[in-house]
Formats: structure tokens, C-alpha cells, sequence
């Protein structure tokens, strides 16, 4: 850059071409985290007083989709065909990605909630309609319970998971979320980390409000789906007559 540019332009100027490579946008945090890549020797503060009202300085090419998120305005009508661009060049993979079932990743997740977020003594993938009732039956369920060694003995607790590997389907699954809360003491939506980043801002907004638990996941990777918890879901106290109505027709599989 040239030298008689101040440092707040060159920062400027590095955001901006920063966004024009995220067509989806981008977190205040994350870009602050790009900028100090391209050059580290500039002051933090500098940065964060350069940057954070970049819709402000460029009211013509930049925009906030969400809280804490800046978009080049150019992208704001075809970012939601973004995720349909990629696999149209890349036809091998396309099939690859076509083949990948919901329910491949239920176990995964199930043996996340209990070896990594260590939520659950046991976890199984259900899915289909097992419970047979018209408010649906949740992808994952867990159970956790006492160790026959733990001092202080604590109550049987029921966890659920919700999964969506379409980005299209995360209002459906947060809907489905809150109403298993009626059976168990902690729901979980499983969403792709690849949705729009005012989608999972929007589900972060509601599952604190809600107490619902939001995980992100690679939906195109069964073998590595890197679960990363965004927001735990907080106990509550389900309707015991639901609980024992739906865990009736599953405790040979989820009690051992």
C-alpha cells in the first residue's frame, strides 16, 4: 500500500477486500481476526476504531444483514443461492454430497453427546416416527443417570437432539426443538455450520431465550462432523407423564 495512505484507510481498505471474498458476510470479530493476518503490526484498537461502523463510511457498499455482521451490498440478493453455486462446479463432488443421509449423522452425534459433551451416560440415534405422535420424535435421544460410585446420587435426566443438514429446514428444527422440552430436560438443534450467518445469529438469539441448545456441524463430513457447541441447552422440568408415555416404547434400547 502506498505510504501516504493513513493506517485507518489501509485498514479500511483491507476490510473491504476482505468482504468482497465472503460473499455471506462476515462477523466484526472474524474480520478484525483477518485483518490482523494480512498485517499483525497494527494496533488492535486501531483496527476496532476503523472498522466498527463500516456500513457507516460506506452506506453504498457495505451493509449489516445482523448484529456484529458486515456484507457487501452487491452480495445482499444472491448470497441465498451461494450454497447451490459450489457443487455445480464440482459435479463428483455433487453426487458425493447427494448421497450423505440425515440419519448418518445421528450416531455421531449420540456418541459426541456422551464421550465429548459428556451429557449422557447413553445416547442412541431414533428418528423416523417411533413415538408415533403428530409432535414428532426427535433424532437423538440421550439418558443420563448415576454411577452406582457417585457420592451424591442425581435424577435421571433425558437429553434430545434435533439434526438439519438442509440450511433451509432450521426454523422447522427449532420448532421441533422446543417441543420435545415436553419429554425431556434438554433439547438440542444440530444445524450445518455452513448456513447463513444471520440464520444461526437469529437460532443464537432464540435458543438463549428458550433455553434450547444450538450445536454446529459439517454436513458433508460423516466420517468428522467437528460438532462445536454454540450455545448448552439449560435443564427443564418436562411433563412426567410425556416422559414415561415415550420412553416406554424405547427403554430396552436406551436403559442398559
Amino acid at each position: 500500500m502506498a505510504k501516504n495512505i493513513s493506517i485507518t484507510e489501509q485498514i479500511r481498505q483491507i476490510a473491504l477486500e476482505t468482504l468482497a471474498n465472503r460473499p455471506e458476510g462476515i462477523r466484526y470479530s472474524d474480520l478484525k481476526r483477518e485483518i490482523l493476518k494480512v498485517n499483525s503490526s497494527f494496533n488492535p484498537n486501531t483496527i476496532s476504531g476503523a472498522t466498527w461502523d463500516l456500513e457507516v463510511t460506506y452506506p453504498d457498499e457495505i451493509y449489516k444483514p445482523d448484529r456484529g455482521v458486515f456484507r457487501l451490498l452487491k452480495f445482499k440478493e444472491n448470497v441465498a443461492t451461494q450454497p447451490d453455486e459450489q457443487p455445480t462446479t464440482t459435479p463428483p463432488k455433487t453426487s458425493k454430497k447427494k448421497a450423505i443421509k440425515e440419519e448418518d449423522f445421528y450416531q455421531p452425534f449420540a456418541d459426541w453427546l456422551v464421550n465429548e459433551l459428556e451429557e449422557c451416560t447413553n445416547a442412541i440415534g431414533l428418528g423416523g416416527n417411533i413415538f408415533k405422535d403428530k409432535w414428532g420424535t426427535p433424532d437423538v435421544i440421550g439418558v443420563r443417570e448415576s454411577k452406582r460410585s457417585d457420592i451424591i446420587q442425581f435424577p435421571t435426566e433425558i437429553i434430545v437432539g434435533e439434526i438439519k443438514t438442509d440450511t433451509n429446514g432450521l426454523i422447522t428444527a427449532f420448532g421441533q426443538a422446543c417441543a420435545y422440552r415436553i419429554f425431556s430436560h434438554k433439547s438440542y438443534i444440530v444445524v450445518p455450520n455452513n448456513s447463513q450467518i444471520e440464520d444461526i445469529t437469529r437460532l443464537d438469539t432464540l435458543c438463549r431465550q428458550f433455553g434450547i441448545g444450538l450445536i454446529l456441524f459439517d454436513n458433508q463430513n460423516v466420517e468428522d462432523p467437528n460438532f462445536e457447541i454454540r450455545v448448552r441447552a439449560i435443564k427443564n422440568e418436562p411433563d412426567m407423564f410425556f416422559v414415561n408415555k415415550n420412553l416406554k416404547q424405547i427403554e430396552d434400547k436406551l436403559f442398559k
